[in-house]
Formats: structure tokens, C-alpha cells, sequence
């Protein structure tokens, strides 16, 4: 309680759930994330890994926050956003970064940057994509689900995406195993798809057999799954594959197979400069449905 009257902002709990993912269904693509963790575990932050902040009373939740490895406000307004930003302050940061809807996102580190310091990256304007229908282009069908027989070649493949995106190794403080732990938590849950090529040099041959590929030429994960909507994650073509029309039929399969039990919508979000990437996902049908924004500490 003294927490809440200094703060203006309380950790939920079961109790809150339903009120959680009525707030998340109010734009469930932008609120896939926390409302795919509310659904899987609920709101207590001993089963969540992290904390679940309300801006309102128990029966007037106006708004909410992730508190984790990132920073993720829900629905939060002026208001909610000074609550937030209260509490972060009170415990110093955490995490590795804030992540949402642009007006959100920003308005949150505008609000801690005089306490947390400058942040190693701001990239305000990241379209976010939706896919509610069939893709626009033939799905790759190359492209399938990964198994753990393929986790030696995907798991570079995924090291060197996180890299190439974020700037730095996920590798650099253990030697790679909880990365390696998490790409393998995701082939389990069926969540990871990849392309395998078999080819000389640069030549994209494919095959399905992990022991006879060369490489992953392809690969994509569904980062968060929630009831109503997806989001893809962590798009990578092997840099010596790029420029020759694998990632547009990729994300198509991805989206496919992905839709293939569940009527889900898919979505994906990208840097406003990777025109590149912007150009193939409209390629595969993807459309823009709104706008976010990630602070990089």
C-alpha cells in the first residue's frame, strides 16, 4: 500500500486477470505480449517472472505495465505513464529496454531519462504490421517447423540475428547456454520455423535433412502467442542468401503455418530505416496497423 500511495501504481495478481486481458483485447496486436503471458500463467509475479503495474483500482483498471526484462505499458495515458514512470524510478532500472505503442513507449522514458540516464539506442518509429488474411505471395515450402535436431545450425542463426539487431552477443555472459535454452523452449513449443539450405557457396539449395544442411538460411519465431493475435519475431536471412526473394515467401510460410489451427491475426513489427525488410513484408501482405517505439539500454 505505501508503495501504491507514493507511486500512484500497484502490482496486480490473480485477482486482476480478467481486467488485464479485457485491457489487452482493446488493441490485442500492440498488447499480444503481455496478454499471451497473462493467458499462459496468469498475473501473479510468482509464476509471471516478473510484475504486472496497475494505474486504478481493483474494478477500474485503467491501464497496466509489464515490468521484466523490458518495460511494456498497456493502454496507459498521461496519468498512467507518471504512475508508471514513479515506480521504475523507485526500483532503478531493470531492464533492457521499454517497448510499445510509440506514444507510450516514448512518453514513459521521457518520463525516466532525467533518472536513468542517457539510453544506448532510441528508435521511435518502428511500424507495426498485421497479416489477418491469406498471404499476398506463395508461401516458401521450404519453410517448416524447427525441430531440435536442427537447434546446432539454428541457434547461430539466431545469435547472429540478435546481434546484427540489437548489438551486442546474447552469448557474452554465459557462453550462450540460457540463449541456447530459450531457442530450444521455443522449437518445443512449436514456435520456431526455419528454412534449411543444403547448397555450395552461395547457392540456396534446400533440404530438410539437418544433417546435410550447410547452413539456416531462413528462420523466424513466434515471439508472443495469445489467443487473438501473434507476433513474429527475430526474421533472419543468412547475409550470403540476401537480395535473392527468400524473406517475403518466408514470413508468408511463417504466417501460414502459424494460421494454419487458429484464426489468428499475425503481426510483426521493424525498423522504419530496414526498408529492405519493410518492402518484403508488404510483399508477403502484411499491412500497417499502428506504430512502436523501443528505447535500447
Amino acid at each position: 500500500m505505501t508503495d501504491v500511495l507514493r507511486t500512484g501504481a500497484r502490482v496486480l495478481d490473480d485477482g486482476d486477470r480478467a481486467e488485464v486481458l479485457a485491457l489487452c483485447d482493446r488493441d490485442p496486436v500492440a498488447n499480444v505480449f503481455v496478454a499471451g503471458r497473462v493467458e499462459a500463467v496468469g498475473a501473479d509475479p510468482r509464476r509471471l517472472g516478473g510484475e504486472l503495474w496497475g494505474y486504478g483500482s481493483r474494478g477500474s483498471l485503467e491501464a497496466v505495465c509489464w515490468s521484466g526484462a523490458n518495460l511494456v505499458p498497456v493502454e496507459a495515458g498521461p496519468a498512467a505513464l507518471d504512475a508508471f514512470a514513479a515506480r521504475a524510478r523507485t526500483q532503478g532500472r531493470r531492464c533492457s529496454s521499454v517497448v510499445g505503442p510509440a506514444d507510450a513507449a516514448l512518453g514513459l522514458w521521457e518520463r525516466l531519462a532525467p533518472a536513468w540516464g542517457a539510453a544506448r539506442e532510441v528508435r521511435p518509429r518502428q511500424p507495426l504490421l498485421v497479416l489477418d488474411g491469406p498471404p499476398a505471395v506463395e508461401p516458401d515450402p521450404w519453410v517448416r517447423r524447427s525441430t531440435a535436431a536442427d537447434l546446432d545450425l539454428l541457434v547461430p542463426a539466431c545469435v547472429a540475428m540478435f546481434t546484427e539487431e540489437v548489438g551486442y552477443s546474447p552469448t557474452a555472459w554465459d557462453g550462450g547456454r540460457a540463449y541456447r535454452a530459450r531457442v530450444a523452449e521455443l522449437v518445443a513449443a512449436g514456435r520456431s520455423f526455419v528454412r534449411l539450405d543444403a547448397g555450395d557457396g552461395g547457392t540456396p539449395e534446400p533440404t530438410s535433412d539437418p544433417r546435410a544442411a550447410r547452413r539456416t538460411a531462413f528462420k523466424a519465431e513466434l515471439g508472443a502467442v495469445s489467443r487473438r493475435a501473434v507476433q513474429v519475431q527475430g526474421v533472419f536471412v543468412d547475409p550470403a542468401l540476401r537480395g535473392r526473394g527468400l524473406a517475403a515467401p518466408g514470413t508468408a510460410a511463417v504466417a501460414a503455418l502459424a494460421r494454419e489451427h487458429d484464426d489468428v491475426v499475425v503481426s510483426l513489427y521493424v525498423n522504419d530505416f530496414n526498408t529492405a525488410a519493410l518492402a518484403a513484408y508488404r510483399r508477403a501482405g502484411f499491412r500497417q496497423a499502428g506504430v512502436l517505439a523501443t528505447v535500447l539500454f
